[in-house]
């Protein structure tokens, strides 16, 4: 007959074991659906909508068991991705969206206020995009950030024309304007980033840091 000591042991043991499996589970599944999220909009665009679903599944395994198994998930959305897209649209996803969520999943983890986790989001995006077209400038062997500031170009002279400014705008204003556009973007996408995971996560049971007082506010307006 076991004893005490001895019926603990095997408890614990099987729980430990229990828990490993739950978390590959985990990983796996979340794994998967970040990756097949990026692939279905990849091949079938749908607007915004699907592209604030990139970092969560990262961030909500992070949330649930922890760095570990955030960073196994992020390896295995790469080796997907790889198989599935190649390896180009595969660092595409993991710079930034990846690290995104390694990097949301960390802070909302550790109840990181929201302007701190949108402003170190909004760098890593920032990051990503000019790594994105570095990466595609290589590949094309063209230069890709060109062809942006010449848009960028065509807009602020437009801008100049409407406030009746005759001039030619500086390649300094044009490049600042280029700049500050990404910037904007990035703060603006981590900002619903966070109000999707406010509404969906806390439903799941992992809930992340809570919104300023003024978001708050319009939140229970609504």
């Amino acid at each position: 007959m076991a004893s005490p000591i001895d019926n603990n042991r095997n408890f614990k043991q099987t729980t430990q074991a229990s828990r490993k499996t739950l978390v590959l589970v985990e990983t796996a599944f979340l794994a998967s659906t970040a990756s097949l999220i990026w692939l279905i909009n990849y091949y079938f665009p749908a607007g915004p909508i699907l592209k604030l679903f990139f970092p969560l599944p990262i961030a909500l395994i992070n949330l649930r068991w922890g760095n570990r198994a955030a960073w196994m998930t992020t390896l295995v959305c790469g080796l997907l991705l790889s198989v599935l897209m190649g390896p180009p649209r595969s660092i595409v996803f993991l710079i930034p969206y990846g690290l995104m969520g390694l990097q949301l999943g960390f802070l909302w983890r550790r109840g990181a206020s929201w302007l701190f986790s949108i402003f170190l989001g909004t760098v890593i995006g920032t990051f990503g995009f000019f790594f994105r077209f570095w990466l595609f400038s290589l590949l094309l062997g063209e230069d890709l950030w060109l062809y942006v500031i010449t848009q960028i170009t065509e807009l602020t002279e437009w801008i100049f024309l409407r406030l009746g400014l005759l001039s030619v705008p500086p390649m300094w204003l044009v490049e600042l304007f280029a700049w500050a556009m990404i910037i904007v973007n990035n703060l603006l996408y981590l900002f619903a980033v966070h109000l999707t995971a406010l509404l969906i996560l806390d439903r799941l049971g992992n809930p992340i840091p809570r919104p300023p007082a003024w978001v708050q506010a319009l939140l229970d307006d609504y």
